[in-house]
């Protein structure tokens, strides 16, 4: 939001001038208007709120974050608070109520219709991440026999129910889902056409317990801007949108990165996330990961003979431990990013290996070549301490290389998240695998 714009509107409230501030927020976007209400502490929020135009107020509110909803909803009257309800979209009011209390759920929906308590009831039943959750209950269906006037009379009556604007699902009489009708057909089509001519089979609908990233792999696929959901029995139940979509890809690709960072996925913002709750995501990753990495110590030790008598070789450990989990890393995020969109499934292992293998001489022959320089000309110490550091060097990038792409597909097909495998895990394994290959090396040329 422009900060001229802020300004005035803070400046109004603080004058208490509501007619003017009512008239300024009934000329903004209900999204700006959101973002502004979201800076605003509990006490201003509910007052500039109430301000807000009917048509106005439920678009604001679905726009704000769960922490405002869930303040505003419980601050508000229960009037102002069912009406909210009544007004939104079946999968934007499940949505809210999943993070409420039980006895304040029970309560607001006492106050709405029976259709629309029955429609959110519904959506709460579904498994969290499912497509029915997700699914909003609003969306016009045709019978089959209509002929497009007809269709577009049916349209008008049901203008409510209008998430979807590109196309309509056709049903027959048990609501069984048929296919579906663009409105473009609808309307450069003549009236009298019967719409069971010119309905598309639907070639990918949506069941009710399909997962939430399946769903959205479907979307990204085939450029759909809305798909129908149906229950086991083929019926017509709801709807998702683009919308919805675009959230979901959101929540995964952070959790993605979550999980590759070592950190127990969160759904709460970072600056929403409380100090102790940060902590306990955070600890029990880094108190696996400590133990796990004792075993490089434990290899030190076991050779410390041999780092007392060429005490130089102490000073490269950093350097090759970390060339080796950064091309690690490289190999595992490009191998988890293609199983996240599907472009390389279990089948492709070798070829995947294969390439990375190959990428990894290159990468490790380029990083030895220059080391090896750099070790004759300014560090300048002896042929074989140089050899043995470079020939390390190489094989632990190939070996990190190897592991990096392998264990994600590995453990993807073992039914873990490829995520999990990412760079923390890979970096404990090719530190304490690096060392093995430095000391065994140092042995044959040195031998120590």
């Amino acid at each position: 939001m422009d900060y001229e714009i802020e300004e005035k509107l803070n400046q109004l409230i603080d004058e208490k001038n509501g007619p003017q501030l009512k008239k300024e927020l009934s000329d903004m976007n209900e999204v700006d208007i959101a973002s502004f209400l979201s800076d605003l502490d509990d006490n201003k929020l509910i007052k500039v709120f109430r301000l807000l135009p009917k048509d106005m107020a439920t678009d604001v509110f679905v726009n704000l974050d769960e922490d405002k909803q869930q303040n505003l909803i419980s601050s508000l009257t229960r009037k102002e608070s069912q009406q909210i309800i009544e007004d939104m979209y079946t999968d934007d009011a499940a949505d809210l109520f999943e993070e409420m209390p039980a006895i304040m759920v029970t309560s607001l929906l006492s106050g709405v219709s029976k259709e629309t308590r029955n429609a959110i009831n519904l959506l709460l039943k579904y498994p969290e991440n499912s497509a029915g959750s997700l699914m909003a209950t609003e969306y016009i269906h045709l019978k089959k026999g209509l002929t497009i006037a007809d269709s577009i009379k049916r349209i008008r009556q049901q203008k409510d129910d209008f998430v979807s604007y590109d196309s309509c699902f056709v049903t027959d009489n048990k609501r069984t889902l048929l296919g579906t009708v663009s409105i473009k057909d609808l309307l450069i089509n003549d009236p009298d056409t019967m719409i069971d001519d010119i309905m598309q089979e639907c070639e990918h609908p949506i069941t009710t317990l399909m997962d939430q990233e399946e769903v959205a792999n479907i979307f990204q696929d085939y450029d759909y801007s809305s798909l129908p959901v149906v229950d086991q029995e083929g019926r017509l139940v709801g709807i998702i949108t683009i919308d919805d979509i675009v959230d979901i890809i959101e929540e995964e690709a952070t959790e993605d990165i979550e999980k590759m960072a070592a950190i127990t996925p969160t759904d709460k913002p970072y600056m929403k996330t409380g100090v102790f709750e940060t902590w306990k995501k955070r600890i029990p990753w880094l108190l696996l990961l400590m133990i796990s990495a004792t075993f490089t110590g434990s290899i030190i030790t076991h050779f410390e003979d041999a780092l007392a008598a060429y005490v130089i070789l102490t000073s490269f450990i950093p350097m090759l431990m970390d060339s080796g989990g950064n091309a690690g890393s490289q190999a595992s995020v490009s191998v988890i990013r293609s199983l996240s969109l599907d472009e390389i499934e279990y089948r492709d292992t070798l070829k995947v290996i294969w390439k990375e293998i190959r990428v990894a001489v290159l990468c490790g022959l380029t990083l030895a070549l220059c080391n090896f320089i750099k070790l004759l000309l300014i560090d300048q110490v002896g042929m074989n301490i140089a050899i043995v550091v470079c020939s390390t060097l190489c094989m632990t990038i190939i070996f990190a290389k190897f592991v990096g792409c392998s264990l994600p597909i590995l453990a993807k097909k073992i039914g873990f998240d490829p995520a999990v495998m990412a760079s923390p895990f890979i970096t404990t394994i090719v530190d304490a695998c690096s060392l093995l290959i430095y000391f065994k090396i140092a042995g044959i040329f040195l031998g120590i």
